[in-house]
Order: structure tokens, then sequence, then C-alpha cells
């Protein structure tokens, strides 16, 4: 049976996306979710009754985004020897991160069920496989079923009684903040965290954020993301994907000569990746910040921002 899932895109905006097919839907204890057939292939849609469903990543487009959150961060960070993903449920980001040679990549979900789901009916991410090796902790990579909030206090905690040992990359890939207080997830997008994050950093190590649309019509978290970055990093680099509709921020706490967009194309290339959304030259374009955001930018930080063309 054909369904339809209307997606509240800013005030007084919507679009509808047509299901052909539902392969799984659950409400778990955190969320509402549903992976369906679309006309970009298989789906993955969450939310709840507040804020009805949202696309969190489609079978056509998922590798651009995932890219496009992945690539700054490990192209930028000095080492790759820690890795840290808040959330991203679907698993590409973590495989990302492995691919790029990561040494150990600590993947913290607060919704085993929605990862689970995730390997079972999309092809692209985990299988269920990976996620049962993940748990147990076999390989690089470890998969935490736990409050990314808590996980990342208890983190420094131990960084600050001499456990432990610092991340070199720090990933929150969540759903887009949200304007009701009382969202649980709204506080990985806080400023007191993302100072948490920083703190857990090592020597030139980054922190990045999915940090919503560019678009002029839903623009405000973004908004709010640049304001933070630049009060809690010394240099920020953004990341807006063209092909898709999503920006990126990554931040450093170190004061580098050059800026982080000319890093990130002299870097780039040294990645073992094989790169297929994206290359140096797309990334020049993407690195630019546009011109109605530019006003959100703090003026000792907007050197990092906006490259001279």
């Amino acid at each position: 049976m054909t369904r339809f899932v209307t997606e509240t895109l800013s005030p007084g905006l919507t679009r509808t996306w047509t299901i052909s097919n539902v392969v799984f839907e659950a409400k778990t204890p955190y969320q509402h979710i549903l992976i369906g057939q679309t006309a970009h292939g298989r789906t993955l849609f969450c939310g709840d009754t507040e804020t009805g469903l949202e696309r969190q990543s489609a079978e056509l487009t998922q590798l651009t985004y995932h890219e496009a959150l992945m690539v700054p961060p490990l192209a930028l960070a000095p080492a790759l020897n820690r890795v840290m993903i808040l959330g991203s449920s679907e698993g590409p980001a973590s495989q990302l991160a492995l691919e790029a040679g990561a040494a150990h990549v600590d993947h913290v979900d607060i919704d085993l069920e929605c990862v689970r789901a995730c390997a079972e009916h999309l092809p692209y991410g985990y299988t269920p496989a990976d996620v049962e090796a993940a748990l147990a902790g076999d390989g690089r990579l470890r998969l935490y079923a736990e409050d990314g909030h808590r996980f990342v206090q208890e983190r420094l905690a131990d960084l600050k009684h001499g456990r432990g040992a610092p991340y070199d990359v720090i990933v929150i890939d969540l759903p887009d903040e949200t304007p009701r207080s009382g969202a649980q997830h709204n506080r990985l997008y806080g400023a007191e965290f993302l100072e948490r994050c920083r703190d857990l950093l090592a020597p030139g190590g980054v922190v990045t954020v999915q940090a919503g649309c560019p678009a002029l019509w839903r623009q405000d978290t973004l908004r709010q993301a640049l304001r933070r970055f630049n009060e809690v990093f010394n240099n920020v680099l953004y990341y807006g994907s063209w092909e898709h509709e999503w920006a990126f921020l990554t931040g450093t706490t170190l004061s580098e000569q050059d800026p982080l967009s000319t890093l990130l194309q002299r870097r780039m290339p040294a990645l073992p990746n094989r790169l297929k959304t994206m290359d140096t030259h797309s990334a020049a374009s993407a690195v630019v910040l546009p011109f109605h955001l530019q006003s959100a930018v703090m003026p000792t930080s907007a050197s990092s921002l906006v490259q001279e063309q």
C-alpha cells in the first residue's frame, strides 16, 4: 500500500515523500523509525509525535552526505589514532573513518534498535554482523548503545584522572536541532557540550557537526551553530554540500597559519579513501560560506571561513 510522509522543512514549508513499500516501522523508547522504498531508493525516516517523521538518509544520496560529513575532519586531523562518532545510526560514517586508516573508532548511539534496523534493512552502512562485532569490541570499531552526552562526560572525567586517551576526531551526526527545548539531542548541539568535546581532543584534533541547511528558508540552526563554533574554536571550516541540502562545521583549537580550507585541499589527496562524490575542485567551492550567512561569523574568525576569491 502506498503511504505518504509529509516532512516539515520550515514554518509554512513542507515536502511529501511517496513510500511505495514500508519495509520496517517501529517506535523505540527514543523515536519513531520508518524505513521504506521511495524515489530515492531505500530511505530512513526518524522523528517523534511532535515533529513528525524526517528523512535522515536515502540510498541515492547517503554517500554524498556522509563523505561531506567525514572527509573534512579526517583530512584535517594530523592523526587518526582515535575517532568518536555520536549518532549516525546507519554506519557509513564509521566505515569511512576506518577506510581512512583510523586505528580505533568509538561509535556511540543511544538507540540500538535503530542501529540494528538500519543494518538489517538498508543497503548501505552496517550489516547485522558488523553491529554484533562492534558491540563485542572485535576489531577497530566499538559500538556503544549509550547516551552521547553522558559518554562524553565520562570520557572527559577519565582523561582528567589520567585514564583513557584523547580523540583526534569527534563527529556529531544527529537530526537537526529543534526549537523544542526539551528535545534530548539538543544538548549535543550546545556550546557547553562543544567545549567538552574540544577538551577531549588531542593536539590538532577536530570536532565536526551536522549543522543544518544553508537555504534562506531553513538556516536558523546553521546560524546558531556558526556562532557557537566561533565562540568555542580558534579555527572553523564551513563545508556545504552543493549536491545535497546540508552544511557541516569543523572546529579546531589550533590557530593555523593557512585557512583550514587551504589545508583541506592540500590533505584530501593523501586520504586512502576512494572518494566518489567529491574532490579538491568541488571542495574549493564547498568551503565558501554563503554570503547571507557571513553576518553570523564573528569578525575574528571570518578569515577561517571565507576564502578570498
